[in-house]
């Protein structure tokens, strides 16, 4: 198999799952701030993780 194709998987599949991690902790966050409940630091830490995840995936980084 192309080793080239195999890696491409790979990232669409990490992109997936780190979008899916960031919506799912801004709607959590949205959900919870309008239940005007104090969010957990655990939360806000996964969804900037993902975030910053996802902007070093989707924005090229090329240094010349």
């Amino acid at each position: 198999m192309n080793t080239r194709v195999q890696s491409d998987t790979w990232i669409y599949c990490t992109i997936l799952v780190l979008a899916f991690i960031l919506a799912l902790s801004v709607v959590v966050s949205i959900i919870m701030a309008l239940m005007e409940q104090a969010l957990p630091e655990p939360l806000i830490a996964v969804g900037l993780v993902a975030a910053s995840g996802l902007a070093r995936l989707l924005i090229p980084f090329h240094w010349n």
